[in-house]
């Protein structure tokens, strides 16, 4: 019985490919995709995540980026990248001056153990990133739809 539930999930994800998890190469091509031919700094992106989490289903995940949030010098989006999940785009978040302040508190589902990125496009051009790590005992996103 295990083999065939084992050789029917190898199956599904041979037939579905959604199913399967991105990797690094296509989070750091995500990366590239926002950025283009920019280069991004690290620094200014505060990401937190628990760093063990028992269910991958609905982690909390909570963001902030230094900035004054004025007419002249704001954070206009976040995009927030997985390194595991079946997409690498978990969200984008976008801000205006009338936000106040770039901060953010949200739940996300994520595949596996993984390092989640934050890269923030500031008004001026200029990007800047942050990440956190987190353990998942139990993964999320990889059930059959």
């Amino acid at each position: 019985m295990y083999l065939s539930a084992l050789g029917l999930l190898g199956l599904s994800t041979w037939m579905m490919p959604g199913l399967t998890v991105a990797k690094k190469p296509e989070a750091m091509e995500a990366i590239e995709k926002i950025i283009g031919a920019n280069s991004v700094r690290d620094g200014r992106v505060n990401l937190v995540i628990p760093p063990l989490v028992e269910s991958g289903n609905l982690v909390v995940i909570k963001l902030s980026i230094e900035s004054p949030m004025t007419a002249n010098n704001y954070v206009k989006a976040v995009h927030v990248i997985s390194e595991a999940n079946p997409f690498p785009n978990i969200f984008t978040a976008y801000f205006t001056p009338r936000s106040g302040r770039a901060e953010l508190t949200t739940r996300v589902r994520l595949a596996d153990s993984q390092r989640v990125w934050a890269i923030a496009q500031m008004s001026d051009g200029s990007f800047w990133r942050g990440y956190a790590d987190t353990l998942v005992t139990l993964s999320a996103c990889t059930e059959m739809i």
